[in-house]
């Protein structure tokens, strides 16, 4: 989201500078918002706040088309599109394993997992929970992404 405020572009910097540091030399590559994910069934394109692939035949130059964990941080204009629209298209993606949604007004974050029968399962985490992504094999504490934001 273009022009987001200081906690949206806060959490979201804390995200992938926490993804990026722990997945690196692993194979993963980790995005934030100026990287497409291309939705092959639909064609449609977005910017998610951080993306990450762990796969090695995602090699578009200007796109993602296979990423594993997709993290969008909510603000007031696009939290219906990323809680609808966006679930519903970014579900459709093979490879996804995780949709992550983080308020940047309160302590809560919401996983969606795809578990082994493909079937995608919600689940709602807050201020003592840790967000256990299984798509990229860690953990993120509410401290971690909140740092600078909100008390935890």
């Amino acid at each position: 989201m273009a022009g987001g405020s200081r906690e949206h572009n806060t959490i979201t910097s804390n995200i992938a500078t926490q993804l990026q540091t722990r997945l690196r030399g692993s194979g993963c590559q980790v995005f934030v918002s100026d990287m497409k994910v291309r939705v092959e069934t639909d064609n449609v394109f977005n910017y998610p706040d951080v993306v990450v692939t762990c796969n090695s035949q995602d090699t578009e130059k200007l796109f993602l088309t296979k990423p594993c964990l997709i993290v969008e941080v909510l603000s007031l204009s696009t939290e219906n599109i990323d809680r609808r629209e966006r679930l519903l298209t970014y579900k459709k993606i093979e490879d996804l394993q995780e949709y992550v949604l983080v308020s940047q007004d309160e302590i809560k974050v919401e996983l969606y997992r795809k578990d082994r029968d493909n079937n995608w399962i919600k689940y709602i985490l807050g201020k003592d929970d840790l967000i256990i992504l299984n798509s990229v094999n860690l953990q993120l504490t509410m401290t971690e992404v909140y740092e600078d934001v909100l008390n935890v």
